[in-house]
């Protein structure tokens, strides 16, 4: 129930964030004078529509994007002073500025979205993938600052029995051979809190965790508290060879993948986890690092489709970083929904982070230089801005307003190898999902 509960809420927002992405295009277009006569939600047949003003406002029967039908897309034939199409690339452009102009009606060709000046055109093209970034900081925060990510705390959850190495399985039972823990040795016990160790305030779980390492093998005193009581322990830490971990106690990999150890500090106790509320700078700068670390994955998209590939024709298993698709965000959010190990404010603020993280790569993603993606547009209006200043300082003639139409037969040829791609990522988020645990 839950894992449907899961997937339920995942659509919802999915259909949301499409949703909004459109109202950041329509809205600012609207106000700059341009008509729209369509605002639609999806693809393929119209299930359900309303007209209101000048605007159709719909849903569709696919919910794998959504339009506004801002009028005037392209500038006209006269606009460009285009001439007779001699190939098939200019018949393509031709027929869509043929369209184009058909639904402008009579007296409205100021009302067209390519009389617009470059600055409101990128107000226009931008609007979406802004309204994207924006879904994300609010869902992070929400996530983050609202409800809180589980940290390591100071009350001990566990116990080592004794010292196993470092390349050892989970879960590999003590044998008479193996030397005992010096926490079990000291009588800390799980359920403790750490008050002090080796005379030093305790405050965080990683703060415990560099006094422990720096420690060596020398006899310290530690402070627990125990039934509302503290007790006063002495252990003799044991120098151990520990994974090399990161400010955020994530184990450092070296260059060839494999975890980088260290002689340090070994007391063997765990954390217990809590849930602790963050603050909005710790949800923006997540935000931040996750679209940084998008746009490195969206720059390498091809190797990475590459690799996918090969792993599919191959039968092999798809690891952590394979890219993934709608149906494989549905599938994480539907499995954090249906964690029974963690509470329902984790498993909430798992499924948040997840959905915004699907919007920050609906940003990055249309912010690629390529028709018919926002991007695309967007250096179409910069082309012409930067030619118009161009003629501007040398006292030219103003320019006739970019040809974007000739970029039509581009963009059908994007359309078709990103509906391959995703095509490619339903069947193998089908047939050999990435799991998240």
């Amino acid at each position: 129930m839950e894992t449907l509960v899961g997937v339920l809420v995942f659509v919802v927002v999915l259909l949301g964030s499409i949703a909004l992405h459109e109202v950041g295009h329509m809205v600012p277009a609207k106000r700059f004078g341009v008509r729209v006569s369509q605002y639609m939600v999806g693809f393929g047949p119209t299930l359900w529509s309303r007209t209101r003003g000048e605007t159709e406002y719909g849903i569709k029967a696919l919910p794998l994007g959504g339009y506004v039908r801002l009028i005037g897309m392209y500038p006209t034939d006269e606009a460009v002073g285009a001439t007779r199409p001699r190939n098939w690339w200019q018949r393509l452009a031709a027929d869509a500025r043929e369209a184009s102009a058909a639904e402008i009606r009579p007296g409205e060709d100021h009302r067209a979205f390519y009389r617009l000046s470059t600055p409101k055109k990128l107000v226009v093209m931008l609007g979406g993938p802004v309204m994207n970034l924006f879904i994300a900081v609010v869902l992070l925060v929400v996530a983050y600052v609202g409800i809180g990510v589980p940290v390591a705390g100071t009350t001990v959850a566990s116990v080592s029995e004794c010292i196993v190495a470092v390349d050892a399985p989970a879960g590999t039972a003590c044998t008479a051979d193996d030397p005992p823990a010096p926490a079990a040795a000291a009588g800390v016990r799980p359920g403790d809190r750490l008050v002090s160790y080796d005379g030093v305030e305790v405050t965080s779980w990683a703060q415990v965790s560099s006094l422990i390492r720096e420690s060596g093998d020398r006899t310290v005193t530690i402070v627990v508290e125990r039934d509302g009581r503290q007790v006063d322990l002495t252990a003799t830490p044991v120098v151990a060879e520990r994974p090399v971990v990161d400010a955020d106690g994530m184990a450092i990999t070296d260059g060839e993948g494999e975890v980088a150890t260290q002689e340090v500090g070994f007391l063997g106790v765990g954390p217990a986890t809590v849930i602790q509320r963050q603050s909005v700078g710790t949800a923006v700068s997540v935000a931040a690092s996750a679209t940084w670390q998008t746009a490195q994955v969206v720059v390498t998209l091809p190797q990475r489709i590459g690799d996918l590939v090969s792993t599919t024709v191959s039968g092999g298993e798809r690891d952590q970083t394979s890219i993934v698709g709608p149906v494989g965000v549905g599938r994480f959010a539907g499995e954090i929904a249906a964690m029974d190990t963690e509470t329902v404010a984790v498993r909430a603020a798992g499924l948040l982070s997840t959905l915004a993280m699907l919007n920050l790569a609906l940003f990055v993603f249309n912010l690629l230089p390529l028709p018919p993606l926002d991007g695309g547009h967007v250096v179409t209006a910069l082309w012409e801005g930067l030619r118009r200043q161009l003629a501007r300082l040398r006292g030219a003639v103003r320019p006739r307003p970019a040809d974007s139409a000739l970029l039509v037969p581009l963009a059908y040829t994007v359309f078709v190898v990103l509906g391959g791609v995703g095509l490619l990522l339903v069947y193998v988020d089908i047939v050999n999902p990435v799991r998240i645990g």
